[in-house]
């Protein structure tokens, strides 16, 4: 087996996790536009938020597992579950340009609500998560 072998098994899956962390991405987006509505999606990126405290939440839950039980396979799982499913999952770059368009359209405060929400959630999201993997483990 050459070096360039288990390369290209991190890449695809990297590639496969990301795949699926998109698709559930745009179908959760999807059931909250139907859901909550599209004139409230448009005045608020609720979806994106939701997006970014469950990738948060769980990103939080896998690594604390992943540190605690350290299968065999820990890199290939991170590989495919962290760095490709969550990283596809997830929308810190949705959530820059939404947070700009906030501002350019004049809603400073409704901006400033979005990023504390964001920040805050994403991060009280990943510190749940590590505690319950710490509660279980």
């Amino acid at each position: 087996m050459s070096n360039a072998t288990p390369q290209i098994y991190a890449s695809l899956s990297v590639a496969l996790g990301g795949g699926i962390g998109a698709l559930a991405r745009y179908q959760l987006g999807r059931l909250m536009t139907a859901w909550l509505g599209a004139p409230v999606v448009t005045a608020f990126p609720f979806a994106t938020l939701a997006v970014n405290t469950i990738g948060s939440l769980l990103i939080g839950v896998l690594a604390g597992w992943l540190t605690r039980i350290a299968p065999e396979n820990a890199e290939n799982l991170r590989l495919l579950l962290s760095v490709g499913l969550l990283g596809g999952f997830t929308t810190f770059s949705a959530f820059s340009l939404e947070l700009a368009m906030l501002i350019q359209r004049g809603q400073v405060g409704l901006a400033a609500i979005y990023l504390m929400l964001s920040v805050g959630l994403g991060v009280t999201g990943f510190v749940f998560g590590l505690f319950v993997t710490r509660m279980f483990a």
